[in-house]
């Protein structure tokens, strides 16, 4: 599967249908998080959209925003229940870090995956914290760690 990224405005109907269903199905209706998935910061100019798609649709999914200071956020990395466990998000994010050009990358991990964001270089910045009833712990993989 090829690695697709793409910003909002560029996305056909029927693609961005089916990446946000993704991210709802797993974030709101699988996790139980009533919030508002639709949060503003998808249609900004910077934010990158990267998935892989199989026959069924997208895979797996994640979204890279570009904050004050220079930083890149990596948030809503998810994977189709049927699609675990195929290394899929593992490849999503060794690809937006294999680009990432020298920038520091935050993120906010489940906390349950914290060891798996470990494997990546990410290490904690800062203490747990519970978000739509979910344990998360604020990561960061500085500009000079090296990705294994």
């Amino acid at each position: 599967m090829e690695v697709h990224t793409a910003r909002w405005a560029d996305l056909d109907p029927e693609t961005l249908h089916d990446l946000v269903k993704l991210r709802v199905d797993v974030f709101v209706v699988e996790q139980a998080c009533p919030y508002p998935e639709l949060d503003g910061h998808d249609p900004e100019p910077e934010t990158e959209h990267v998935w892989l798609a199989d026959d069924a649709g997208p895979a797996a999914y994640l979204r890279v925003l570009s904050e004050p200071g220079g930083q890149l956020r990596i948030g809503r990395v998810c994977t189709r229940p049927d699609a675990r466990s195929g290394g899929y998000a593992a490849r999503l994010l060794a690809d937006v870090l294999d680009r990432r050009a020298g920038r520091p990358v935050v993120l906010d991990a489940q906390a349950h995956l914290a060891r798996w964001y470990e494997g990546f270089g990410f290490r904690p910045d800062g203490a747990e914290f519970v978000e739509d009833g979910i344990p998360h712990l604020p990561m960061r993989l500085m500009v000079d760690q090296q990705i294994d």
